[in-house]
């Protein structure tokens, strides 16, 4: 099955325990995860780690059985940059993180796991969007 790049805001939800979206972000990702390899790279590392304090917290939540960990492939930051600048972004609803974390996916064929698709159509229209 096709891995599945799972944004920071579902990892966010989950950890923070948070009461309108953390349900639906467990079940999502437990479905999500059904015979297919999670992903995360380091800037969704940098957004989790803004909601948890400490490193500790982040390796729980972020175990290695459960979460391969990649590097951002050098065309996804291209792929990024040339979506900020074409304006993809220019409703505010997508900046460069975002873009850099769609792209890693585009790129690499995976699927996106996010709780704002939308954030994600106009850059990436091709891209395999999952949500709760």
């Amino acid at each position: 099955m096709t891995p599945v790049l799972v944004d920071s805001d579902i990892l966010i939800d989950i950890a923070t325990d948070h009461p309108r979206c953390g349900k639906a972000a467990a079940a999502a990702l437990l479905s999500a995860g059904q015979g297919a390899r999670l992903i995360v790279n380091p800037l969704i590392l940098a957004e989790l780690s803004l909601a948890l304090g400490r490193i500790e917290a982040l390796e729980a939540v972020l175990p290695g059985d459960l979460f391969r960990r990649e590097a951002l492939p050098w065309p996804a930051a291209f792929l990024a940059g040339r979506a900020l600048r074409a304006g993809t972004a220019r409703d505010g609803r997508a900046g460069l993180v975002d873009l850099c974390i769609g792209a890693h996916a585009a790129v690499r064929g995976y699927r996106l796991l996010t709780r704002q698709p939308w954030r994600y159509r106009a850059a990436f229209p091709r891209l395999g969007l999952l949500h709760p």
